[in-house]
């Protein structure tokens, strides 16, 4: 088996049309990572220079009243990291930039997509684009012909006369094409490993290896499905027509069929539903501004109870304070409520759309390449999940300053000074450690393995299609 590998390889790399494809895609795919890299290190620039300009601007604040500063608010932006530049993901959907305020949960702008023009919505030139859809394409030329050809040359026949079994042929022959496709992807990690060298760590190594991972089971798999194709028939264009049908199967209509049912299984509300059924909740709650609010005013009789006054004037702290605070929290549970339910949707969502991996490799593929590269809506959320904590810290730490910091209630005119503005500590995004999401993407890697062995069955069922010649 080994033989027929090297003299299949030395074949391939001795064929003029096969040496220039080759150098095509290579030139193609390095280049995409490094452009990559360049985007996401120029885009990493530009949120370091505007966070840095919005921090100056904040530390800058001279004096303020503290709730007056709540409504100045500040942004928090999402980092783009390295494995961005292989995968993408929804990173063009979502936005990047959130608003920080009180009263209010504000959604991500300035999402790349929406700047694109039209022709460029598909996604723009990445790895993974070409590796998902490219290099499968070429593998399947390579393969559709790899035994059929052989037939037809009388070359099999000679091979089964001395000695050579069809299995080992077989997956000779799909092994070749394989190591070709692990070709590709090497100089795609290679290039990513030279750029990412100098910002390395354990958790960016565990990523790329699960990336490298996937991608070479799913290689596997189209590898073998066409080479089976290649013993099934004895025309190679029947092979070439079947394994096309298949991939086009595989890569477009399975996912979006299956994607549009999981859709209707588990629905989404509308963007204005939401947003109206949070205002709903909204309004039943405090209104941090509304002194007539029977909530408030249930609120003013506690208080005024704890400290023993009988008006809000006599309290040695400002009354205002403590009632925008409660409407914050009040508000907090509401976000929780709805962003939570929004979230056990979203779950449902991913769950039941790992099981289409069981018809097409090409979901679980999509699943694993954006899970491994931090790219998918679970980081997504993550992120929003990581900015919500710091609003409510931001905005608390305001609240209780105008509560607490020696105004009294009614005093809108009292100002912080800058020490206290200064003592904020800005926005910190905590990167979601690959241990934690690991167990969510681990279905996608085992339909991806089940895939490579159901392949390799049907690739025993292709040498016996051969046995008798």
């Amino acid at each position: 088996m080994r033989r027929i590998i090297h003299n299949e390889w030395r074949y391939l790399i001795r064929n003029r049309l096969v040496q220039w494809i080759t150098l095509g895609f290579a030139v193609v795919l390095v280049a995409t990572i490094f452009l990559g890299n360049l985007q996401q290190s120029e885009q990493a620039e530009r949120y370091q220079e505007a966070r840095k300009h919005l921090r100056d601007q904040w530390d800058g604040i001279e004096a303020m009243n503290p709730h007056g500063a709540a409504h100045y608010g500040t942004y928090a932006f999402k980092p783009t990291t390295l494995l961005s530049s292989l995968d993408e993901g929804v990173g063009s959907q979502t936005g990047n930039v959130l608003r920080v305020e009180g009263h209010v949960q504000n959604e991500m702008v300035h999402s790349e997509a929406v700047q694109m023009q039209a022709a460029s919505r598909f996604g723009k030139l990445k790895s993974s684009l070409l590796l998902k859809y490219i290099v499968p394409l070429l593998l399947i030329f390579l393969a559709f012909d790899s035994v059929s050809r052989e037939k037809k040359s009388g070359r099999l026949k000679l091979l089964m006369i001395q000695g050579a079994k069809p299995l080992p042929i077989v997956f000779a022959k799909t092994t070749m094409v394989w190591i070709y496709g692990v070709f590709l992807l090497l100089l795609v990690m290679g290039a990513f490993t030279l750029i990412s060298s100098l910002n390395s760590d354990v958790d960016l190594g565990q990523r790329s290896l699960l990336f490298f991972l996937s991608y070479t089971l799913y290689f596997y798999c189209l590898s073998a499905f066409t080479v089976f194709f290649s013993t099934r028939w004895k025309n190679a264009t029947a092979a070439l027509t079947s394994m096309l049908g298949i991939w086009i199967l595989w890569t477009i209509f399975l996912p979006n069929i299956f994607l549009s049912s999981v859709e209707k299984w588990h629905p989404l509300p509308s963007r204005n539903e939401f947003q109206a059924a949070m205002k709903e909740d909204r309004a039943q709650g405090l209104d941090g501004h509304n002194p007539s609010d029977e909530r408030g005013k249930a609120l003013e009789q506690e208080v005024m109870a704890e400290y023993g006054v009988d008006s809000l004037h006599q309290l040695p702290i400002n009354f205002d304070g403590i009632r925008m605070q409660a409407d914050e929290e009040y508000g907090n549970q509401v976000w929780d409520k709805h962003f939570g339910e929004l979230r056990n949707v979203l779950a449902r969502q991913k769950r039941s759309l790992q099981w289409g991996g069981l018809l097409t490799p090409f979901i679980a593929l999509q699943n694993a390449s954006m899970g491994f590269t931090g790219t998918d809506n679970y980081h997504h959320q993550e992120f929003l999940i990581q900015v919500e904590d710091y609003r409510r810290m931001f905005i608390k730490t305001l609240n209780d300053k105008h509560a607490y910091g020696g105004s009294t209630t009614g005093d809108w005119g009292w100002m912080a000074d800058n020490d206290f503005f200064r003592s904020v500590p800005e926005f910190q995004y905590q990167p979601t450690p690959l241990a934690q999401v690991l167990p969510g993407y681990l279905p996608d890697l085992g339909i991806l393995l089940g895939w490579t062995l159901l392949t390799s069955f049907l690739l025993l069922g292709g040498a016996k299609n051969i046995r008798g010649l």
